[in-house]
């Protein structure tokens, strides 16, 4: 019966979580949380949204991926130069540049969906990693239009990495004008998602 209480406390806690606090302190990391690292790419700050959610609850270490040479303002330019790198294989090279990555076991990566593909910066820091060995969890903010085919390409460049199930959210249309849209109460509901996500992969206890 005390089982049954404190659970039902857990989802009420849940349903009436803040915009600060998203239940860390009532629920615990299944992995040591120095071992964890969050790396996420966001040019909307929608998936940074999810992926802060997910470090107020797992902890670990929080790491934006920034581009030697960024992206254009310009919406239409950006996704032009996305076909090309695509088309060509062409890989951008990172500024952000992660010390001891050997000592992580839990890596998420978060990105958007760009093309329905996996964003190319994404694709050059899960190739310029080794995660032999880790488990790898995916995360993902797109305009509606779903994961297109990002998780396989996660698998297929981790492929001596535990894959886990990925978590993918509606956020912002840029193309319609439409940026930031994970705040407010669209927070809060995401981090009840997020929340139930993490329980169900085993990463919470």
């Amino acid at each position: 019966m005390k089982h049954l209480f404190f659970a039902f406390f857990l989802l009420l806690s849940a349903c009436t979580v803040s915009g600060e606090k998203y239940l860390k302190d009532e629920l615990n990391p299944t992995s040591d949380s120095g071992k964890i690292l969050i790396v996420y790419l966001s040019r909307t700050n929608n998936t940074k949204a999810i992926a802060e959610i997910i470090h107020k609850n797992v902890g670990g270490t929080l790491v934006a991926l920034e581009l030697e040479k960024p992206y254009p303002e310009n919406y239409q330019a950006t996704v032009q130069q996305v076909v090309n790198e695509n088309e060509t294989g062409y890989l951008p090279a990172l500024k952000t540049k992660i010390d001891s990555i050997q000592n992580y076991d839990v890596v998420f990566v978060g990105f958007p969906t760009w093309g329905m593909k996996l964003p190319p910066p994404m694709k050059t820091f899960l190739r310029q990693y080794d995660l032999r060995g880790k488990t790898v969890i995916p995360f993902n903010t797109n305009g509606g239009y779903g994961v297109g085919s990002c998780f396989q390409t996660v698998k297929e460049l981790c492929p001596d990495s535990k894959i886990l199930e990925g978590f993918e959210i509606k956020g912002g249309v840029e193309r319609d004008g439409q940026y930031l849209v994970i705040k407010d109460e669209k927070e809060k509901d995401a981090a009840i998602k997020v929340l139930k996500w993490l329980q169900k992969i085993k990463v919470l206890k």
